[in-house]
């Protein structure tokens, strides 16, 4: 293959990668690319295959993909672990204010022991609420039963018995799951369904003491309705692997709260995991220029 490749961490600049993908065969591009009608028509009919490093295909312009008859291949399973092990340690952070504890640290504000100073919640005898049990959903659950949670509730398009007989897991409505649970956890995919579905409703009917996490697609959360319900005490606090835009502004609004834990989109972010991620994204375009069945290819 003749690679023409974009020698930068930074994404590619739009203009770029329209100079660059002009009669090329296959694309392998990452969730930071949005591979539109734009990029599409750039290219020309030689594009035979899409591959991207990422589980989630929201950046790329399904229709006109499938309208052209182009194979796309994407990254599911190898990162299911990376991200579910990246939001039990998000929860943790989050739950147990522990970025704020180390800042206590470093700015002399541990002056003793206090019997109530940096309490948070704890999630022995909790009930935990997931939203999506796909696979990190699932992979998720998992890892946190050993902590003793009491009740895990889920919701999604429909119940998933087999899925939840493995963490005893129990089918309920959204309302409902945000009405009990003591932590919220958003793992389903990102869909015109799912966008926005995290808004001040939402936060309303959940606790008081309640905790609230996001590593699934920053545009599930009003953003706006999240930062009133964080500041006005509805919920406790909320942790976000994921945002929108990305990265977020340093001036918004939701990082001067001590109450919300953002991090940078890090998911899958192990060496290992995006290795692998890596080598089998260009799997799947070796696979589709050679017309064979790729390791991961997305069904449109």
């Amino acid at each position: 293959c003749n690679i023409h490749q974009w020698d930068s961490d930074e994404p590619v600049p739009k203009e770029e990668l329209l100079k660059g993908i002009a009669g090329a065969h296959g694309l392998y591009c990452m969730l930071t690319d949005k591979i539109d009608d734009e990029v599409l028509q750039a290219a020309g009919p030689n594009l035979k295959v899409i591959s991207t490093l990422s589980v989630g295909f929201d950046h790329l312009s399904v229709g006109e993909i499938k309208k052209r008859g182009i194979r796309v291949g994407y990254t599911p399973d190898v990162l299911t672990d990376a991200t579910a092990e990246l939001t039990v340690a998000l929860l943790l952070t989050t739950s147990r204010r522990l970025i704020e504890a180390t800042e206590e640290v470093k700015n002399g504000g541990w002056t003793s022991w206090k019997p109530l100073w940096l309490c948070g919640y704890g999630l022995a005898g909790s009930t935990v609420g997931i939203v999506g049990l796909g696979r990190i959903g699932l992979a998720i659950a998992k890892r946190l039963k050993p902590f003793g949670v009491k009740k895990l509730f889920y919701t999604g398009r429909q119940a998933r018995p087999d899925a939840a007989d493995q963490i005893q897991g129990e089918y309920v409505p959204l309302n409902t799951l945000a009405e009990e649970s003591d932590f919220v956890i958003i793992s389903c995919s990102f869909s015109p369904q799912t966008e926005g579905m995290c808004n001040g409703d939402l936060f309303s009917k959940m606790k008081k003491t309640a905790v609230f996490i996001n590593t699934s697609r920053g545009a599930m959360v009003n953003q706006d309705d999240l930062y009133r319900a964080l500041t006005t005490g509805q919920i406790a606090a909320a942790g976000l692997d994921v945002t929108v835009p990305e990265p977020l502004p340093t001036d918004h609004p939701l990082l001067s709260l001590k109450n919300c834990v953002i991090l940078p989109h890090i998911g899958s972010a192990t060496h290992a995991t995006r290795n692998t991620m890596s080598v089998l994204t260009a799997n799947n375009i070796l696979a589709g220029l050679k017309g064979e069945p790729m390791p991961s290819e997305l069904k449109l």
